[in-house]
């Protein structure tokens, strides 16, 4: 086997497959930090470990250098990447297959092609290893307690138990200032989910969604019996094209957060389906008011006000749960239109066990477009198993069909597919405001921006004003809607209280996507979130504190060569609940001199004053 190492396109990022014929392995570097330490690449065929004794036939290089349009963190993705094809030969199956890898400048990819016949059956499984150098911080969640859905802990990588689970992305933060990294997957699709599984050493293993921990949701759901049969490894037909294995990486926060990896790693949308890509005109994103959380009106009534205060408030959708199933087909229409007339489009919820078959989605979606209907909250998958990830697949196709737009709930990671199917407007994956029982909301929403939130858009529910923020302030919640950008940006606050709110005007004003984001220097995981946002000519300084008081100086160079008008809500002093706005013209040599409670938050606009 021969030494191949591929370099970014800047040079500073290094992948390397090591001349070890006996065991495929891999490094990482970043300049002169080692990201991943000498790791074994483990891809097993119907019980051979095809990784294990190989021939080395011949590689090809190539380039890639492309922008298209994007709904996150910035509205141009840029995907630039030198890319290597390696071709092998497993020298006891006589297997020949692909080993692809690609090196951006802000992370690696790699994947196994493996060449069969349309009829024929085969079944993969990984165990590949990501091992992390000494001295490395890790921030992870994991996939027992509610699949994505839990909360994140923080531990020096020598402090992790062999055993433990985490769901992708897993963020961690290498020794000596080396910069940050995150793990995950790309372009999941026709194959299982990949969970990580830690060995004790330093080291994380894949597992796919057949090993995976039986989760309480599944569980509660579906029963142990289902459990039990998706707990084989999945058999593909033809070729087997596993997902890209991710590390993204980066000097800084953020980098990551600007990454455009995972969408850079999938196909573009299909133009006979999206002829205008992501701006195809059914296409929405916008923010939505959500009934579920902080009560309301009630009936087809409520529903009506809700989409009143909606359009009041300049928000785009209308979220409703399971009741609307218990209207007649009349009061969903009456619904759906009076909604329309105010420029709101209404959502249904639904179970996904529901929709299990070709017949059904069909059924569902074509009733959707025949009422008017925009998007579709679909729910409880709960596993990672190939049947589901085809089944989030069928999905989208017939919802793209006719019209629709989506939103997946019990959900795994996103993976970048909205890039192919940019009609799924958001996921959850996530422990968001449903979760009654978390308490330590400070510390749990300054982690996921820069770990959960790096995978892709996470449906939240931002912003909450009761005791549901638990140990933050208003002002942060208030903040959180900025951060937690979505292209379905759900606000859990009743629309009656954000109404009523002195921040209002503000709140109105915050977009769910972005031209530019800024993460600054002053964040820190679980610590401090602190974003300068851009829309058009308009700026946002968004910034969510963790449970620690903190006091900052933020320089406003992020501006342009103008004077601004400036709108803050911050912190009261001496209460939770309320907020200080404050009016000024400031200018891009100024800073803002910022004290934030235990918790606290703040949200600035800046308008040209001309």
């Amino acid at each position: 086997m021969q030494e191949v190492q591929v370099a970014s396109p800047d040079g500073k990022l290094k992948f390397t497959v090591l001349s070890d014929a006996e065991r495929l392995t891999f490094t990482v570097a970043f300049g002169n930090t080692t990201v991943i330490e000498p790791s074994p690449i483990v891809m097993k065929l119907d019980g051979y470990d095809l990784s294990s004794g190989v021939v080395f036939n011949k590689v090809e290089r190539y380039e890639v250098n492309e922008t298209y349009p994007w709904y996150g963190a910035k509205s141009t993705a840029i995907n630039r990447c030198n890319g290597v094809k390696i071709s092998l030969t497993h020298d006891l199956s006589f297997t020949d297959y692909t080993l692809e890898i690609r090196v951006f400048d802000d992370g690696v990819a790699f994947r196994h092609i493996i060449p069969g016949e349309e009829n024929v059956r085969r079944v993969p499984d990984e165990y590949s290893t990501f091992v992390m150098p000494n001295g490395s911080t890790v921030w992870y969640g994991g996939l027992e307690g509610g699949h994505y859905e839990t909360e994140y802990v923080k531990k020096d990588i020598a402090e992790v138990e062999p055993g433990e689970w985490a769901g992708p992305p897993l963020t961690f933060k290498l020794p000596e200032a080396g910069g940050y990294a995150s793990i995950t997957e790309a372009n999941l699709m026709n194959y299982s989910g990949m969970g990580l599984d830690a060995n004790g050493h330093g080291g994380w293993v894949i597992g796919l969604g057949h090993r995976q921990p039986l989760n309480w949701p599944f569980e509660l759901r579906y029963g142990r019996e289902e459990a039990k049969r998706l707990g084989k490894p999945a058999s593909i037909t033809g070729t087997i094209t596993t997902p890209w294995r991710v590390v993204m990486v980066g000097k800084d926060l953020n980098t990551l957060v600007n990454s455009t990896i995972l969408p850079n790693l999938c196909p573009p949308p299909d133009p006979k389906l999206f002829p205008e890509g992501i701006h195809t005109v059914w296409i929405r994103p916008g923010r939505a008011v959500w009934r579920y959380l902080d009560d309301g009106p009630q009936g087809v009534e409520g529903i009506k006000e809700f989409s009143r205060m909606a359009s009041e408030l300049g928000f785009e959708h209308n979220i409703l749960e399971g009741f609307w199933s218990k209207w007649t087909t009349e009061q969903q229409k009456e619904v759906v239109d009076y909604s329309r007339k105010l420029g709101v489009s209404i959502w249904f919820w639904k179970h996904s066990k529901e929709l299990r078959t070709p017949e059904a989605r069909e059924e569902f979606l074509k009733m959707f477009h025949d009422l008017g209907v925009a998007g579709a909250k679909i729910d409880f998958f709960d596993h990672e198993a190939k049947e589901v990830i085809d089944l989030y697949e069928a999905l989208l196709q017939k919802a793209a069909e006719y019209h629709v737009m989506v939103v997946f709930h019990g959900a795994n990671k996103p993976t970048g597919r909205a890039r192919t199917w940019p009609n799924e407007m958001v996921r959850e994956a996530v422990r968001g405001m449903e979760s009654s029982a978390l308490k330590d909301r400070a510390w749990h929403e300054t982690t996921l921006p820069f770990t959960r939130c790096l995978a892709g858009p996470a449906d939240y529910t931002a912003m909450m004003f009761n005791e549901r923020r638990r140990n933050t302030t208003v002002a942060h919640q208030i903040a959180s809607t900025a951060i937690f950008s979505a292209p379905l940006l759900t606000i859990a606050a009743n629309p009656e209280t954000i109404l009523k709110t002195p921040a209002v005007d503000v709140i109105k004003s915050v977009p769910p996507v972005w031209d530019e984001t800024i993460v600054l220097p002053d964040s820190e995981i679980g610590e401090l979130a602190a974003y300068a946002r851009r829309k058009g000519n308009v700026w946002f300084l968004a910034i969510m504190g963790g449970p620690q008081r903190k006091t900052l100086r933020v320089p406003l160079s992020f501006l342009g060569q103008r004077d601004y008008k400036m709108v803050l809500v911050r912190d009261n002093p001496t209460d939770d609940v309320a907020v200080e706005m404050e009016n000024a013209i400031r200018k891009r040599a100024d800073s803002l001199d910022i004290s934030l409670r235990g918790g606290g938050g703040l949200l600035a606009r800046f308008s040209p004053t001309k």
